[in-house]
């Protein structure tokens, strides 16, 4: 079985080079992020027309996270915990999380707030939002210790030093602050391993390459997007690899696919 996490960054606007690359790697259960519409224009039929069973929430043209299957998909929901964090004025549930069961998988696709600066109201969402989640994940652990529980897409954090192309370029800045790496190890520490990483070593590899300042060509990304497998589920790992090819060419996401292969 082969599942992936991909930030397409409007999947409107990228629709075709997702069907084309969904083809070309075979995968079988995708969790998309900042598909950037609301339920209404999402294309779901060409996924359909794929053989993939499609969940998507999205209400505006921010954030977005959908996952597509074709092994099963049941189970829907679209908030991890009853008082999931809200933002804004008025405050509203963002879509940020959908999970769905898929084959004998509880697939998760995140897309966890950006944070923007240190002293913004939405780094302390950002931590909240990072607290809820750990406590429902070490929740569903606490139920079933043997669950197979996958919580993948865009976080947002970079938590080691060699997941940035500068450390010195971020002194002060979102993403690699210690509340914020903390915040991820503590989902670490509900029961998950991030199991991409073994398969796909630093430093130098990344996820995510700014549009501006030519930070593809010169190789300057962040490691952001990340699989975190329950105990059970990590076991079953056999691969993982970043498709940074995807990241090549005219319309491009800014995010390359990040996958996971399982026995």
């Amino acid at each position: 079985m082969r599942i992936a996490t991909w930030n397409v960054n409007s999947i409107r606007s990228r629709i075709d080079r997702v069907t084309a690359w969904i083809e070309r790697s075979n995968v079988d259960v995708l969790a998309i992020q900042e598909t950037k519409c609301k339920e209404e224009q999402f294309p779901f039929e060409p996924l359909r027309e794929l053989g993939y069973d499609v969940a998507h929430f999205g209400i505006n043209q921010w954030n977005g996270v959908a996952i597509i299957s074709r092994v099963g998909l049941k189970d829907v929901a679209t908030s991890f915990a009853d008082d999931q964090p809200q933002f804004g004025d008025p405050a509203v549930l963002e879509p940020r999380s959908i999970g769905a069961t898929c084959g004998d998988i509880r697939m998760w696709s995140l897309y966890v707030p950006n944070g923007r600066d240190l002293d913004n109201a939405h780094y302390s969402y950002k931590l909240d939002w990072f607290d809820k989640l750990t406590a429902s994940a070490k929740g569903w652990l606490a139920d079933n210790p043997d669950a197979q529980i996958a919580l993948t897409g865009d976080w947002n954090v970079a938590p080691l030093d060699e997941d940035v192309w500068d450390i010195a370029a971020f002194e002060g800045k979102t993403h690699v602050s210690g509340p914020e790496r903390q915040a991820f190890q503590n989902v670490l520490d509900a029961g998950f391993t991030e199991v991409v990483r073994p398969h796909t070593p630093g430093p130098g590899v990344y996820t995510f390459w700014d549009y501006q300042r030519l930070r593809f060509p010169k190789r300057e990304g962040m490691r952001i997007d990340f699989v975190l497998a329950s105990d059970t589920l990590a076991k079953r790992v056999s691969g993982a690899s970043i498709d940074r090819e995807e990241r090549k060419g005219k319309g491009a996401s800014d995010h390359a696919p990040v996958i996971v292969d399982l026995n």
